[in-house]
């Protein structure tokens, strides 16, 4: 199996200034992102920053990054620039590891990268996680997927879905056949399709929910959804975030 890891680093946040620079027991946090990514399968790990500082604090410690321009619109049009600059020929496969993630489990990374492989009528691939607490459920902040029998996404949401007609109402927390599932944001692609991203057309369900994956549903494209037994490790986005995982850090495999 063979795969690029790319991890979008954008300098800039209004909840945590300079967050890719935050340290994480000595190292920058996109350092420790790009560490945990290398220790998966993955051919290659590549930081793709709009900052010269990230730049230069990954190359100080080994980790390849390449400047990107500072007005793409999401990581996923940075991701596109990306594939172009690294050369990456249209079948590669690319998964895009959030800069934000410094305890993203290695396996999860390889898990996401070969069901892309696996499944040729998918352009793209996810992970899910079965949601056992009902405020999880309930939470928009929480994108929820469901599946079609084939393990492929039918559309996620912000929303409680699937949402059980008989039961929730009632105060019942999950219908008893199907789990719900919570979306994980660690996505593989087909570098042609990332390139090919951008020059699709905004869809209005991707505006209604904010969730840029929705645009590939509404273009016709199937994603394979990876649903895993384990929890992903906590993301940073706010000073409290931060010292939870400097906190977890100490003890993480």
């Amino acid at each position: 199996m063979s795969f690029t890891v790319l991890i979008p680093a954008r300098l800039a946040s209004t909840r945590l200034p300079d967050k890719p620079l935050a340290d994480i027991h000595g190292l920058p946090m996109i350092v420790r992102v790009a560490q945990r990514a290398a220790r998966s399968c993955a051919s290659r790990v590549v930081v793709a920053t709009d900052a010269m500082q990230v730049q230069d604090a990954c190359l100080t410690h080994g980790v390849q990054a390449i400047l990107t321009r500072a007005d793409h619109a999401s990581g996923s049009d940075r991701l596109a620039e990306a594939c172009e600059l690294l050369g990456l020929d249209g079948k590669d496969v690319v998964v895009n590891v959030q800069g934000d993630e410094p305890l993203i489990a290695p396996a999860l990374i390889e898990s996401c990268a070969a069901l892309l492989q696996a499944r040729p009528e998918c352009v793209m691939s996810t992970v899910a996680h079965a949601i056992a607490n009902p405020a999880d459920f309930s939470n928009p902040n929480v994108v929820k997927v469901v599946l079609d029998a084939a393990g492929r996404a039918l559309y996620f949401s912000r929303a409680p879905i699937p949402w059980w007609r008989d039961g929730s109402s009632a105060g019942v927390a999950r219908p008893h056949a199907i789990s719900p599932l919570r979306h994980v944001g660690l996505y593989a692609y087909h570098a042609g399709f990332l390139r090919r991203f951008p020059s699709l057309a905004a869809s209005p369900l991707e505006q209604i929910e904010s969730l840029e994956q929705l645009r590939v549903l509404w273009h016709g494209e199937h994603i394979a959804v990876h649903v895993s037994n384990d929890l992903p490790g906590p993301g940073v986005d706010t000073p409290e975030d931060l010292e939870r995982v400097r906190a977890l850090w100490a003890n993480s495999p």
